[in-house]
């Protein structure tokens, strides 16, 4: 994996060491969104997940990005359809309703949070499933996302990683949560109907390049999200 723009960019392949030192965050807190496309845009492959398009770069710069998080943010459904479990680090999914997915049940104190609003309707059995220590109730109709980045911060989770779906990346973006996209976009097209990376409300805001990587055709780009 080679840096075009950015940090290292002509020295070569990169090591781990490097590749850290090019997504570590350049202020706290911080919050960065990850996503895979293919060329054509799709989100997901035919299995309706984003795994069936990733690859071994895309894998290695995911790993990174993990490593370097304090904490895992994640929508609801992207945490159901992809399966996830209990990390290492807290995974705290968004979700209005407050349903705490079911491979998400039964981990240690902390390591799942919920982020939710006062009128969910699953409220009460997050609570219990999770403490209400690790519920956040923020905003009374929708998750408020700022406020979320905020709360998380006071506890110590300054650097935080999303990994989407498509409407927690828009809203993230339109509630100046999001400070940074970091999107792989790999050698691939698929056609069909599949998902964006994004879904919901038209918004319109300005990136700005930071950082490329080059690996057999795939692109890793870092985009800042600007006022």
């Amino acid at each position: 994996m080679r840096a075009l723009i950015g940090p290292h960019a002509g020295t070569g392949d990169l090591t781990d060491e490097q590749l850290a030192e090019v997504y570590a965050p350049p202020s706290t807190p911080w919050l960065r969104v990850n996503m895979v496309s293919t060329v054509d845009g799709s989100a997901t492959g035919d299995s309706g997940k984003s795994g069936s398009i990733n690859n071994d770069a895309d894998k290695r710069v995911f790993d990174t990005l993990r490593r370097l998080a304090d904490a895992i943010v994640v929508g609801a459904g992207t945490a159901r359809i992809e399966g996830y479990r209990p990390a290492d680090k807290p995974t705290v999914v968004v979700s209005r309703h407050a349903e705490v997915p079911e491979k998400l049940r039964g981990a240690g104190p902390g390591l799942v949070q919920m982020a939710t609003c006062a009128a969910a309707d699953h409220l009460e059995e997050a609570r219990t499933l999770l403490g209400n220590d690790h519920v956040h109730v923020l905003g009374s109709h929708r998750v408020d996302l700022s406020d979320l980045k905020a709360r998380l911060a006071e506890r110590g989770l300054t650097h935080l990683l999303s990994e989407g779906g498509p409407h927690l990346l828009r809203d993230l973006v339109a509630q100046g949560a999001a400070d940074e996209l970091t999107a792989t976009f790999v050698p691939r097209m698929v056609a069909g109907s599949h998902p964006r990376i994004t879904d919901g409300p038209e918004i319109d805001v300005h990136l700005e390049l930071a950082t490329l990587l080059e690996e057999d055709g795939t692109l890793l780009g870092r985009w800042l999200v600007t006022p």
